[in-house]
């Protein structure tokens, strides 16, 4: 399946930085299919390594972090030559601290070293790591699950992608029956969401959202539970990031879900779960966003890190832990989590481009969903999840603070009126 992210792993070879490529992410989004596709395709040959599976190569680590000499003892373990001209793929590298340490004399080395590296948590590791870590001398990249668009390009609909994005620059609406076509498909997302293997199960089983094996979202959560007691400091650690990672979506099917460790476990404070907080988000299992104090530029430096709200990292591991039935999406149907699987996507697509996320709620009057720096402008975004159009908070924060334009995600058509844009809900990757 196509990935936009294969863009960046052609940019970095073809402008042929030295630094090694780094690539961090939650578990089980693409991360090694990725990687092994662009070295297949753009290498005559390349190594694969494991370093999880092979503590023989781990092992050449623990000497002399030489590049010439971990790569011959590597060529001896191996019984076949790599050097200079051989590009590697170290696989789950956070397994191997001083493999990542050993990154700096690859990049400072006079010799052209292709060095590829990605790990499910690897994020958790940089952000505790012990030793020297190569900084400046790697060059990191986050991976996402897959955005609305590489779902379309995934289910055939080139043409349909490359309609939304005309009327997305145009402001003009799409036929009737195009809209509703997308809309069919957006709710499938919703549901589904955007792990590879979801969105293959729903391929092979004829594009039909109720037939995707649930026992896929099972299996990721088991996986994310082994990962937790694999890499923290203590089990009570391991539990904390557990009882966190669930509250979730309790948390978002309140009227006000802003984060509260109290919803985690009765008096409950920051010192308890500021850490298993910290962990999700460097894990790539969650988005924080953070509260503006002000909407203004730079918008982090308006940021309140002590409020925030917290959104799960696909929006199909959400509708499955909160028990969702697909007709629990569909237009016009209401329900506690409908509103909050809809922001969760929003958030998805905009997490996606690499785009710092706030909200601003000021007082009990006014809250804005989203505010954004879209082309240095500071853009308040309203999301509905149906095709309500009352919107008395965005009307007060126009008033107020008389943006250029606003922004509204519906199920409506593409609409422009007295500077508010309306857009699908479809259109989100296009921002």
């Amino acid at each position: 399946m196509y990935r936009k992210f294969y863009e960046q792993l052609m940019e970095w070879e073809q402008k042929r930085i030295p630094s090694p490529l780094l690539v961090i992410g939650a578990r089980q989004i693409g991360k090694t299919w990725i990687i092994r596709k662009f070295c297949e395709e753009t290498y005559p040959n390349y190594i694969y390594i494991n370093l999880e599976e092979r503590a023989d190569i781990a092992s050449v680590f623990k000497g002399n972090l030489d590049p010439e000499t971990i790569l011959l003892q590597i060529s001896q373990i191996l019984g076949q030559r790599v050097d200079d001209t051989t590009p590697i793929f170290f696989d789950e590298i956070q397994s191997c601290e001083r493999a990542i340490t050993s990154l700096k004399y690859f990049c400072e080395s006079d010799k052209p070293y292709r060095i590829l590296c990605a790990g499910s948590l690897l994020g958790v590791k940089l952000k505790r790591f012990e030793g020297s870590f190569p900084v400046g001398k790697v060059r990191i990249l986050k991976m996402y699950p897959m955005d609305f668009e590489e779902f379309l390009i995934a289910c055939g609909e080139d043409l349909l992608r490359d309609g939304i994005r005309e009327a997305y620059l145009g402001r003009m609406p799409l036929a009737e029956g195009v809209h509703e076509k997308a809309l069919r498909l957006y709710q499938d997302y919703l549901y589904i969401g955007g792990m590879p293997q979801a969105v293959l199960s729903y391929l092979e089983n004829g594009k039909l959202a109720v037939e995707v094996d649930s026992l896929i979202y099972d299996n990721l959560r088991l996986a994310y539970l082994a990962d937790m007691t694999k890499y923290v400091t203590s089990p009570a650690e391991s539990v904390k990031i557990s009882e966190v990672y669930r509250s979730i979506p309790r948390q978002l099917a309140k009227e006000n879900p802003k984060f509260r460790y109290s919803e985690v476990k009765p008096k409950a404070n920051k010192r308890d779960y500021f850490a298993p907080i910290d962990w999700l988000d460097a894990s790539g299992m969650i988005y924080k966003v953070h509260r503006l104090e002000a909407p203004l530029s730079p918008l982090s430096g308006y940021e309140n890190s002590d409020s925030f709200k917290v959104y799960l990292s696909d929006t199909g591991l959400l509708t499955h832990m909160c028990g969702l039935h697909y007709r629990d999406l569909l237009p016009d149907v209401h329900n506690i989590y409908k509103g909050a699987v809809t922001e969760n996507y929003v958030m998805q697509q905009f997490a996606s481009k690499n785009r710092a996320l706030y909200y601003f709620k000021p007082s009990e009057s006014m809250e804005i969903d989203l505010v954004s720096d879209l082309n240095e402008q500071i853009i308040p975004i309203e999301i509905k999840s149906g095709r309500n159009k009352r919107s008395t908070s965005l009307r007060n924060y126009r008033e107020k603070y008389q943006p250029d334009y606003a922004i509204r995600f519906s199920e409506l058509n593409f609409g422009w009126q007295d500077r508010l844009y309306s857009i699908p809900l479809y259109a989100a990757w296009c921002i």
